[in-house]
């Protein structure tokens, strides 16, 4: 699986890129090794934004989030992507 990461406006530090490495884990295991991931982050107003963007062979999905805590927006990313995919 190959994982891009971009951070705008705000700091990336190794324990984000940790998490969404650990959230993309489950992308493996629904569409197979040859996956591409592409996770954007950002702060808007007050807020944080993630969005990600999956490559499964012919397949694509996408998904985003935006909530207090930018943790959080990696579940609801990931909740949003098993709804597409179920």
């Amino acid at each position: 699986m190959n994982i891009d990461i971009t951070f705008r406006h705000m700091e990336h530090t190794n324990a984000l890129d940790q998490m969404i490495r650990e959230k993309s884990e489950k992308f493996s295991k629904w569409f197979g090794p040859g996956t591409e991931v592409h996770w954007t982050c950002w702060l808007e107003g007050i807020g944080h934004c993630s969005e990600v963007s999956i490559i499964a062979g012919a397949e694509k999905y996408f998904a985003k989030a935006y909530s207090d805590d930018l943790y959080k927006t990696f579940d609801l990313i990931v909740h949003k992507i098993q709804n597409q995919i179920t």
